[in-house]
């Protein structure tokens, strides 16, 4: 039978019809601490806490906050969830609730439970220590406590000093923690699940051959992992579908190995995970994934989701471009390796055939020593792209050896901008050429006027971006 352990106590799944979200299958519980705000992952009044593996590949699990508005109740079946309700009483508040309470961190309360569970996720992060004020950013507590664990959550009545005190204020778990004995053991194993209604199923196969099976009998079966675009689909736009197929479980799609000459990241790892496997050692995707989406997104989101969906203004395929990318292409039939130069064919359009999957992204090393990634959008972080830039250029005995540029944004499709790696190749890295190749890459792509920039803009943005690379460089 299909359930969920809520807050220790088994939920039925039978019944629910696939499309429910996590959210109105808590809700529909009687627990309505999670709220929806916006149904599309950008408010964090919907987080809950999920065991998931460690991100560092270990056995051990990990308390991992997600947006349940976005997760489908069915991606849940045979897992643990903790929400607001299951950390603690009015009689005996969880030491998050405590602080948040006395330190004045909520007012009408209706984010508060969202704030609450992404924090209990920093609370009960492994490795969090104290840091005595030396902590690797400004954004960091005497307590390890990173601020950026809960930059998806918004308030819009306290104000977040208040928040900011009840984090820093936090000590660590204490030995008879349940929740914190529970991270020693694995998390569940994902369970094979089916449920179904007259409209649509949701089918999480229990191996690869299964799901490569499925997805050759049925050409319009829509694929998911973290569900993070496909979950905002079903609420915002209403879309059903006959079938729904999950992938972010299967081993085989979650593989990640570091060879002298490539790194290989399994299309189903999220991009937290991604971020903790490399540890620094691909620089461009570690300027890329803070600014991807919020700690809530990045928990769910997976690469292999992000170039599937074919959107132009992705902020991962340019850095992918950047970095000389292939992709591994796998279906019931074939194994295939196809350069992300050549992945992209139209406007969410690409080589992918029917009955595919994205299985790995390869990335050839060693990296490029000068890197950057520019993000331009209305917002710092948790904002869409209006341009992203990404560069991954060599500069040997002070001449450009060779330059990859990937955009997103200025056209249907990602792309490199060729011509401006062409005026850089061969070419002395002075402010000379950088100008020469500016005025260049200011006439890559095709960008529009839309609702997020005008097409002036944008074309000037491009321009712009190499020379803020230089100055980065050379200061």
């Amino acid at each position: 039978m299909a359930q969920i352990v809520v807050n220790g106590e088994p939920r039925g799944l039978d019944g629910v019809p696939p499309s429910t979200s996590a959210l109105d299958f808590l809700r529909g519980c009687g627990l309505t601490g999670a709220k929806e705000g916006c149904a599309e992952g950008e408010c964090g009044a919907c987080s809950v806490m999920v065991a998931r593996p460690a991100p560092d590949g270990s056995d051990a699990t990990e308390w991992t906050a997600v947006n349940s508005c976005l997760v489908p109740a069915a991606a849940l079946d045979g897992q643990e969830v903790v929400t607001a309700e299951g950390l603690g009483a009015p009689d005996a508040l969880h030491p998050v609730q405590h602080e948040m309470a006395v330190r004045g961190g909520s007012q009408c309360g209706y984010c508060t439970p969202g704030f609450v569970c992404s924090m209990a996720a920093e609370f009960y992060r492994s490795g969090r220590a104290a840091t005595n004020g030396t902590g690797p950013h400004d954004d960091q507590g005497e307590n390890g406590f990173d601020l950026h664990s809960v930059s998806g959550n918004l308030c819009r009545c306290t104000g977040y000093r208040p928040i900011r005190d009840a984090a820093y204020a936090l000590g660590f778990p204490g030995a008879d923690d349940p929740l914190a004995l529970r991270r020693a053991a694995a998390p569940p194993a994902p369970a094979r699940t089916r449920l179904s209604d007259h409209e649509s199923a949701y089918l999480r196969p229990a191996s690869l051959a299964d799901a490569l099976q499925l997805l050759l009998e049925h050409n319009d079966a829509v694929v998911v992992a973290g569900s993070t675009d496909w979950g905002v689909e079903v609420n915002l736009r209403g879309r059903r579908v006959p079938l729904v197929v999950a992938v972010d479980r299967l081993p085989e799609l979650r593989r990640f190995s570091v060879g002298a000459e490539e790194v290989r990241i399994g299309a189903a790892l999220t991009l937290t995970e991604i971020g903790r496997r490399l540890d620094g050692r691909l620089p461009l995707v570690s300027a890329l994934l803070p600014q991807f989406g919020s700690p809530l997104i990045r928990n769910s989101a997976t690469l292999g989701g992000n170039l599937g969906t074919g959107s132009p203004i992705g902020d991962a395929p340019p850095v992918l471009l950047a970095l000389d990318a292939s992709l591994v292409l796998i279906s019931s039939a074939r194994e295939r390796t196809v350069p992300l130069a050549d992945y992209f064919t139209g406007y969410r359009e690409s080589v992918r055939e029917p009955g595919e999957l994205i299985a790995e992204v390869v990335v050839p090393l060693p990296a490029s020593a000068v890197t950057g990634f520019h993000k331009i959008a209305k917002r710092r972080f948790d904002d869409i792209s209006s341009v992203a830039v990404a560069f991954a250029i060599d500069v040997a005995g002070g001449v450009v050896r060779k330059a990859r540029i990937g955009l997103g944004g200025v056209a249907a499709t990602p792309l490199r901008a060729l011509a401006t790696e062409a005026a850089l190749e061969g070419r002395p890295w002075t402010a000379e050429t950088v100008e020469e190749a500016a005025a260049v890459m200011a006439g890559e792509g095709t960008p529009i006027s839309d609702q997020r920039a005008s097409a002036d803009y944008r074309r000037a943005m491009l321009g712009q971006s190499l020379r803020k690379l230089f100055d980065e460089v050379t200061a």
